[in-house]
């Protein structure tokens, strides 16, 4: 015991006298010397290897949670964008006192849509053949029709089908409003057991489950046009199919 205390004394009185001598050696002259960084300073391969591990570490960890968070950004955007459009045609049926309709469809992996008069000026209704100004949807938002999927609960024009059903748009559907901006003529459906709600007429934007899929995943956004008075709501994610 007697000879580690020895030892450990001898040893820092070393070290402090190394330390001493180094610090009165450098105050002396501190005026000569000079740092080269460039010889003293860098980082030994080992250190750049470990860093580069980490910072791929730290990606991978964070790069889903972006992925996801900007794929919740894409598709809110054009969520908007559809609510946006029913209220449009809504409006014009108002202020032209005439039927208005928005039209939905996916064309070729584009999903479009159009506001316009319901009739022709014969008095017959114009249909989506008809119809040459299809505006992209997500195009005024910057959001790229690819990256997200269309889909309806609708089975027909103007009527709703089962909340949970997910029907693609490749046949274009309408939501007509009359003139007084009424879902006059619509049929939003049968309440589920144990709601007095109809799943009204739908209308979802949903990421696809993996990249280039049609099946939508879980993140989804829907506008729902819920009375016969024209009122409408917007849910997300499971709220979209219940």
């Amino acid at each position: 015991m007697v000879n580690q205390m020895l030892l450990i004394n001898l040893q820092n009185y070393h070290i402090n006298k190394l330390f001493y001598s180094n610090k009165k050696y450098f105050l002396k002259n501190k005026g000569s010397i000079k740092l080269d960084s460039q010889s003293s300073g860098g980082f030994t391969l080992l250190e750049v290897l470990v860093t580069v591990l980490i910072i791929g570490i730290l990606s991978a960890i964070a790069a889903p949670s972006w992925l996801a968070f900007t794929d919740r950004q894409r598709i809110n955007k054009v969520n908007d964008e559809v609510f946006g459009g029913i209220q449009e045609a809504q409006r014009e049926a108002k202020k032209t006192k005439r039927s208005y309709s928005v039209w939905f469809r996916e064309s070729s992996g584009n999903a479009e849509y159009s506001i316009m008069p319901t009739k022709k000026p014969d008095n017959t209704d114009y249909a989506a053949t008809d119809i040459t100004a299809w505006k992209p949807l997500g195009g005024e938002v910057g959001v790229k029709s690819r990256k997200f999927l269309l889909r309806t609960n609708m089975t027909a024009n103007n009527t709703a089908g089962l909340v949970t059903t997910s029907n693609s748009l490749a046949t274009a559907r309408k939501i007509t409003f009359d003139y007084l901006g009424l879902l006059s003529e619509a049929n939003l459906g049968t309440a589920p057991t144990g709601s007095d709600d109809p799943p009204g007429l739908r209308i979802v934007v949903a990421i696809p489950d993996t990249p280039n899929s049609t099946t939508p995943g879980t993140t989804k956004r829907c506008v729902i046009v819920q009375t016969l008075l024209g009122g409408m709501r917007t849910a997300k994610d499971s709220a979209c199919n219940s």
